[in-house]
């Protein structure tokens, strides 16, 4: 059996930056082992396998090299730049997911792709794991906690770049993962971030279009703006640009084809 694959750099407008992500399209549902395998080969952050329900209406699922993953951002957003660029005359694109629900996305008038995700904010957290504390060298005293992932407020980018994480202490907070996040201290960006997850995925996530439907929230409401722009500051980085309607967060990002091919399974 051979499948197109292709493969898209998200959050970014360059090639080699952002977060890459595998886009698989099928007609019918993979056995999971077999998208299971096919993830782990590929060893990127997420593979997205997309089986079309009706017109412009796909089922959307997403695989780690680990485990199949709830809810993914970037891998969402390559899937939808793929679709756009096989069907040019398409404005929106709905995604279903199991854990979510529908996802709508559609292309701007910037060029940008924009993604309707739910706002998942986070609350603060009296008790810091012990975990947690042990996980990071520097240490959190301000957290926050959604169904995804510890927040943790650092004072500073410094802070932010410099932190360094023991993953032996960071695994055992699972199904949780960490992201650490300050504000910025440029006007190019309203927050910087850096997302740890290796419950679920690996080492450290270049971008998390994910967890940004809890930063751009909980970031929203402490500097009293409801439009952001976020930069994730891995090794490959990424740009965000985040909007908060209600119980929704609008997330927009750019995308870049870096590869397509055919596996043969």
């Amino acid at each position: 059996m051979e499948l197109e694959i292709t493969v898209v750099d998200a959050f970014t407008d360059s090639i080699f930056g952002g977060n890459p992500a595998a886009v698989v399209i099928t007609d019918e549902w993979l056995p999971d082992d077999l998208m299971q395998s096919i993830a782990s080969e590929n060893n990127l952050s997420e593979t997205a396998f997309l089986v079309l329900s009706q017109a412009s209406v796909y089922q959307i699922r997403w695989f780690s090299p680990l485990t199949e993953i709830d809810f993914c951002g970037h891998a969402t957003l390559a899937s939808a730049f793929v679709l756009f660029g096989k069907c040019p005359e398409l404005s929106v694109i709905t995604f279903t997911a199991k854990a979510v629900g529908e996802l709508k996305v559609k292309k701007t008038e910037s060029g940008k792709i924009q993604m309707n995700f739910p706002n998942t904010k986070p609350e603060k957290v009296d008790v810091i794991p012990d975990n947690l504390k042990q996980g990071l060298s520097i240490p959190p005293v301000e957290v926050y906690r959604n169904s995804q992932a510890y927040f943790v407020i650092y004072q500073s980018k410094l802070e932010v770049l410099s932190v360094q994480r023991n993953n032996e202490a960071l695994v055992l907070l699972k199904p949780l993962d960490v992201v650490v996040t300050c504000k910025s201290e440029s006007q190019e960006y309203d927050f910087v971030s850096r997302y740890f997850w290796p419950a679920n995925g690996g080492d450290e996530d270049p971008v998390t279009g994910s967890i940004h439907t809890g930063l751009a929230p909980l970031w929203a409401e402490r500097l009293r703006k409801h439009d952001l722009v976020a930069y994730q500051a891995s090794k490959r980085g990424g740009v965000l640009s985040c909007l908060i309607s209600g119980d929704r967060v609008l997330i927009s990002g750019n995308a870049v084809q870096y590869l397509k091919g055919t596996i043969t399974v």
